[in-house]
């Protein structure tokens, strides 16, 4: 039963990978387009305020999140934050060249924040917990 669950979460890991990454490489915005049928309107399904960037932090938790449980090994745990948090930087400099894409700050921010956040998170529940 503990192997089928963490087939589960790896294939989820990589699913949400993979999402994230046709997500971020679309030009424009797809939840926008299938929420509101427009491409230039980004959801905000939380009132705060940093605006939709908070998608971001919840996004990248998230992922780092399986992230962490599918590399579980302490080596493999700092190889896949590094990971998560080069690629968090990496799509959203890609917006500079994407077009009907900008590049924001904050959405950087909340990239990084969900992967460093949870990676501390991960490492105190380690320590103190298992």
């Amino acid at each position: 039963m503990k192997n089928n669950i963490l087939k589960f979460i790896i294939y989820l890991y990589y699913f949400s990978l993979v999402l994230l990454l046709i997500l971020y490489i679309f030009p424009g915005s797809l939840i926008g387009y299938f929420l509101y049928s427009e491409l230039g309107k980004q959801p905000n399904f939380f009132a705060n305020p940093i605006g939709t960037s908070i998608n971001h932090v919840f996004y990248f938790s998230y992922l780092t999140f399986l992230g962490l449980i599918y590399n579980s090994k302490e080596k493999k745990i700092i190889n896949g934050f590094i990971f998560l948090l080069t690629i968090s930087v990496f799509l959203e400099l890609l917006h500079f060249f994407i077009p009907n894409r900008a590049f924001e700050l904050y959405d950087l921010l909340g990239n990084s924040t969900g992967v460093i956040g949870i990676f501390f998170l991960f490492k105190l529940i380690k320590k103190y917990f298992l």
